[in-house]
């Protein structure tokens, strides 16, 4: 039986509807993220945050902060600063960056980086140093771990793939691992200066399942093996006075274009280098912009200067077929009880 007349039915163009302000709400990461930087720069000392496609100042990110030397953002959408000279981390609205409270209290606080078990894991930089394990919810301490009196100086943190945690151990040239549930110190992952590592300040884990760390006394990035920490690379060795040249090198951090970026602390910039070969693309975020001058910590994120991309056309294509399948079954239905 052939049908006179066949109605789009009401539920396919609903379908229709709902792909598109699905796909019109999705936000490319691309896009849509900003990257945020400590700038520990004399009376400009702050949180900068930066257009994380073009490197383009937005302004600065909540209240002023005298020793920014690591942020991350919450569970809860919230931002969690260390604020190194007076020993506090920061809690800030995360589209805002307002002020919210002193979350808790850490000496000499570093790096920071939330894990599994609702867990914050915060760098303690003295000598001897510490990673301290606070409630993700509350601030409340759970434990204190100093390594057997192996931590000096340590700053940067990550956590792995293994869902455990990585800390670069800047006095020792080393990268210690801790567990990533208990907080507990699992050993050396990076040995004493291996590669070359001579006072290691930031770590991250790349693409590829490698682990990328900044040298800083030798201005270089290295890459070692992610499972077993073995040296492969230097993976960032320009030559001082050329173009991409870094100067005492704290964070690196891998954007959403999968490059990687690195915080020159000496010269004041923020590097964006090739992530898969180390080439030197670009001064991604030279120094004087924004009133950068001394950039410690790279975090990429959602802030306040988030865009909406347009839909993608092959999802939307995508959502058509699904409701124009939808539309057949159910024609099909039809045309059968008429039958």
């Amino acid at each position: 039986m052939s049908l006179s007349r066949t109605k789009f039915p009401k539920h396919c163009v609903t379908l229709f509807a709902c792909c598109f302000v699905g796909l019109w709400a999705l936000s490319s990461p691309c896009l849509a993220d900003d990257l945020f930087v400590g700038n520990f720069f004399g009376d400009h000392s702050k949180i900068l945050e930066y257009n994380a496609t073009t490197g383009a100042f937005i302004g600065q990110f909540g209240p002023a902060n005298s020793f920014p030397l690591g942020a991350a953002f919450g569970p809860d959408g919230n931002f969690y600063a260390t604020n190194s000279n007076i020993d506090v981390v920061l809690k800030q609205n995360g589209n805002t960056g307002a002020f919210i409270s002193n979350f808790a209290s850490v000496e000499d606080a570093a790096g920071l980086v939330f894990g599994p078990n609702n867990n914050l894991f915060v760098v303690s930089s003295s000598d001897p140093g510490s990673l301290t394990v606070l409630n993700a919810t509350t601030g409340a301490l759970k434990t204190t771990v100093d390594a057997g009196g192996l931590l000096s100086d340590p700053e940067g943190v990550t956590i792995g793939p293994d869902k455990n945690v990585y800390v670069a151990n800047t006095d020792n040239s080393n990268v210690l691992k801790f567990n990533g549930t208990t907080g507990a110190f699992m050993g050396k992952f990076v040995t004493d200066g291996s590669g070359g590592l001579n006072g290691p300040r930031g770590v991250a884990f790349g693409p590829n399942g490698n682990l990328f760390v900044t040298s800083q006394s030798s201005n270089q990035v290295m890459e070692y093996d992610g499972t077993t920490g073995a040296f492969i690379a230097v993976f960032v060795n320009i030559t001082s006075g050329d173009p991409g040249a870094l100067s005492l090198p704290r964070d690196l951090a891998f954007g959403p274009d999968g490059n990687l970026y690195v915080a020159s602390f000496g010269s004041g910039d923020v590097f964006r280098y090739n992530g898969s070969t180390g080439a030197f693309m670009d001064d991604f975020i030279p120094v004087g912009t924004g009133d950068l001058g001394g950039p410690t910590f790279l975090l990429f994120g959602e802030g306040s200067s988030v865009t909406t991309p347009e839909p993608s056309t092959l999802g939307l294509l995508a959502c058509g077929l699904v409701a124009l399948a939808a539309w057949k079954r159910k024609t099909v239905r039809t045309s059968v009880q008429l039958l």
